[in-house]
């Protein structure tokens, strides 16, 4: 009797931590997919952009800043990442304006002045950045395109379907897989419990977003992108690490280069890296757009 009682109240205890965790899972998932809206401040005077403001098919409508450019020089499109907006954008906007490039730069669904229901990791987001090579072309006709992106800006920019009708792609500290971006993150804040967390949270964007896994996996659209693509990471990046990195540049379709930026971290890699940064990404970029 002692010892069925002992089983059942440890039962019991089993029951009700899984259930804890479950729930506890269950509320980070739903902070994570929260838009991040809030008002975005005046650009800098010396960069001259425009405010600009376009439909998109993931329902939203876009504000973004457009630069313009000197004419056969191109333009440049520049994606976010998670939970930022334009903002983040501004010093490469300005290096690129400099340079004569066009520049649009705009907050993805749910993020910054763009309204949505919830960030979506890159799906939603792929139909925006679809939305403003439009707008480019309609804007600029005949000037090629390229595009910039950081994080979940670079994986939408590769989750576009049909592929994006652009000439270049640089595509900075891009995860492969959901599942692998979601282990990193969870594993860097609570070890070794953070891989069985994963599967909790992963599940969640079919009853959430009603995505699957399967559809957000950058590393399989790689393989369909023949447009040159110029991957960047850090040798230090815990969340999208420098394997992940490797396998993604490998798996891709060509023409390609990658750049491992030794001891940079999930970070801004053009203020890691400075002017190395600069030459390089100015290079790609006149190769394939001037």
């Amino acid at each position: 009797m002692r010892f069925t009682r002992r089983w059942k109240i440890i039962s019991a205890l089993c029951v009700a931590a899984i259930i804890l965790v479950a729930t506890l899972v269950w509320c980070i998932g739903g902070v994570l997919v929260l838009p991040a809206n809030h008002p975005i401040e005046n650009p800098p005077p010396d960069l001259h952009a425009e405010n600009v403001a376009f439909p998109s098919a993931s329902g939203a409508i876009i504000h973004g800043w457009f630069v313009a450019g000197e004419p056969g020089h191109g333009a440049v499109l520049l994606l976010h990442g998670v939970h930022a907006n334009r903002m983040a954008m501004e010093s490469r906007a300005e290096l690129l304006s400099h340079a004569g490039y066009a520049v649009l730069l705009f907050d993805f669904q749910a993020h910054g002045e763009s309204l949505g229901k919830q960030i979506t990791f890159g799906f939603l987001e792929s139909r925006d950045a679809t939305a403003a090579v439009g707008f480019l072309r309609r804007k600029l006709p005949g000037e090629k395109i390229g595009v910039l992106g950081v994080s979940m800006g670079a994986a939408a920019a590769l989750l576009a379907q049909p592929p994006l009708p652009v000439s270049a792609l640089i595509l900075e500290s891009c995860y492969p897989t959901i599942y692998q971006a979601t282990e990193d993150r969870i594993v860097e804040r609570l070890g070794f419990l953070g891989r069985l967390a994963t599967p909790l949270l992963t599940c969640q964007l079919k009853l959430r977003l009603g995505i699957s896994p399967d559809e957000l996996k950058p590393i399989e659209s790689a393989k369909k992108i023949s447009a040159p693509k110029f991957f960047i990471s850090g040798s230090a990046d815990k969340l999208t690490t420098e394997q992940e990195s490797k396998d993604l540049f490998a798996t891709a379709a060509g023409p390609k280069q990658f750049w491992l930026m030794d001891g940079a971290a999930h970070q801004d890699l053009r203020a890691f890296a400075g002017g190395e940064y600069d030459r390089r990404v100015l290079a790609f970029l006149a190769g394939n757009l001037k």
